[in-house]
């Protein structure tokens, strides 16, 4: 967290998966937009704000949308720097979205070091019916990697299983890394404000 030239604090955090699994339509849900039906490809890197409080203060929450595609991997690697918090999308409809996860949390390991507050998240679970079986990632998969990603890198971590289109859990997700990142910096306020 950081200071602007007002006095008011900023926090930041970085939407990180394969392209098309929903995190721009996560963004959008949480920042009371409306669903785009369609997949519309970020380019690079989109960023939203939003108002939050945060440990007992309103502050600036930064969200960087980063682009799935692997085309966009060296225009991605700036934007991990200085995030406070990240939340890695897959899609349960999309196995291969879910096996990429862990590439994921490598490419941020690479720009950012020991990584901070995540929340893993299984997202389009409106869709669960409508993929072939094989294709479907189970709720026990996304729970159990996400337990060896804690136990592995000894970050703090959740998962969640969301749907951009309903809605379903969008705000907890946020609520639930907003709360981590908020114990974060109460144990560590030196090098969690030295991360921005």
């Amino acid at each position: 967290m950081r200071d602007q030239d007002d006095g008011s604090k900023i926090i930041k955090s970085v939407l990180i998966g394969d392209g098309a699994v929903g995190k721009t339509s996560i963004r959008r849900n949480y920042l009371g937009e409306e669903f785009i039906e369609g997949h519309l490809a970020t380019i690079g890197v989109d960023l939203a704000t939003k108002r939050v409080l945060f440990n007992d203060e309103i502050v600036k929450f930064i969200l960087w949308d980063l682009a799935g595609q692997p085309s966009f991997v060296s225009v991605r690697g700036h934007y991990y720097h200085g995030s406070n918090g990240i939340i890695l999308v897959y899609s349960v409809t999309d196995r291969d979205s879910f096996d990429n996860a862990s590439k994921w949390l490598v490419e941020a390991y690479r720009n950012m070091g020991p990584l901070p507050p995540t929340v893993i998240v299984g997202n389009k679970i409106d869709l669960r019916g409508k993929v072939p079986e094989e294709q479907l990632v189970t709720t026990e998969e996304g729970k159990e990697f996400t337990e060896y990603f804690i136990e592995k890198l000894e970050v703090p971590a959740v998962f969640r299983e969301t749907s951009a289109l309903t809605g379903e859990n969008i705000n907890d997700t946020f609520t639930e890394l907003l709360r981590m990142m908020g114990e974060a910096e109460k144990e560590q306020p030196a090098i969690y404000r030295s991360k921005v």
